[in-house]
C-alpha cells in the first residue's frame, strides 16, 4: 500500500533560496530541498481502490493557479521543538484548496484530519534540541524579504514509511485552471 499524502511542489529557484536557512542547529536533520512541499492533506497507507478514487478526486480540481508567499521561519513544538519550517501566508485560494480536498477525502471515506491546517515548508526534522537553540537559529535566520511563487499544480506524493523528509515521489500531478485539455468536467472527458 502506498503512503500518500496530497501536497503544493516548491519550485526550484524558491527551494534553492530556501536552503539558505540550513546549517548550524544541532539534532536537525535538514530536507533536501527537492522534498520540500506544502502538504494540503496527509492520506497514510491507502489501499488501491482509494488511492484510485483520490486521483479521480483530484483529477476534477476547479480551483485556479494562486500565489503562495514564505514569510517567516517558525518551528512546531513548544518546550520540545520537533520541526522548523517556514510560514506559509494563508490565503483564501489555499484555505479553499484544502478545505475542498479535505471534504472530498471524507466523502470517499477517509477519517477527518485530526490538525488544523497550518500551512508551510518544513526545513528540518529536530531530535533533542534545546528551544533555546532553536529560537537563536530562526533569529540569525529571519526571511528577509518574503518569498512568492505561483502554485500551478497540486500534486499527489508518496513516501517510505519511515522518520519522515523523504524522499518523495511525484505519483501524479494536477493542473490548476481550465486551461488544460483534461480539465473538462469527467462527463466530455468519454
Amino acid at each position: 500500500m502506498p503512503r500518500l499524502f496530497i501536497a503544493l511542489e516548491i519550485p526550484a529557484d524558491v527551494a534553492s533560496e530556501l536552503t539558505l536557512h540550513r546549517g548550524g542547529l544541532s539534532g536537525a536533520r535538514w530536507i533536501e530541498a527537492p522534498d520540500y512541499h506544502v502538504t494540503l492533506r496527509f492520506l497514510g497507507d491507502v489501499d488501491r481502490r482509494t488511492a484510485n478514487e483520490v486521483d479521480a478526486m483530484l483529477s476534477d480540481i476547479t480551483a485556479y493557479p494562486f500565489q503562495i508567499t514564505l514569510d517567516a521561519l517558525g518551528s512546531f513544538g513548544g518546550d520540545k521543538p520537533r520541526a522548523v519550517f517556514a510560514r506559509v501566508q494563508p490565503t483564501k485560494a489555499l484555505t479553499d484548496l484544502q478545505g475542498d480536498i479535505e471534504r472530498q477525502m471524507r466523502r470517499i471515506g477517509l477519517p477527518a484530519e485530526g490538525r488544523k491546517f497550518v500551512p508551510h515548508v518544513t526545513l528540518a526534522r529536530l531530535r533533542d534540541t534545546a528551544p533555546a537553540e532553536v529560537a537563536h537559529h530562526l533569529g540569525l535566520h529571519p526571511i528577509v524579504r518574503p518569498i512568492a511563487f505561483t502554485a500551478r499544480r497540486v500534486a499527489l506524493m508518496s513516501s517510505r514509511d519511515s522518520v519522515g523528509g523523504g524522499p518523495y515521489v511525484l505519483e501524479a500531478a494536477y493542473p490548476l485552471g481550465p486551461c488544460y485539455p483534461n480539465r473538462l468536467p469527467r462527463e466530455m472527458r468519454r
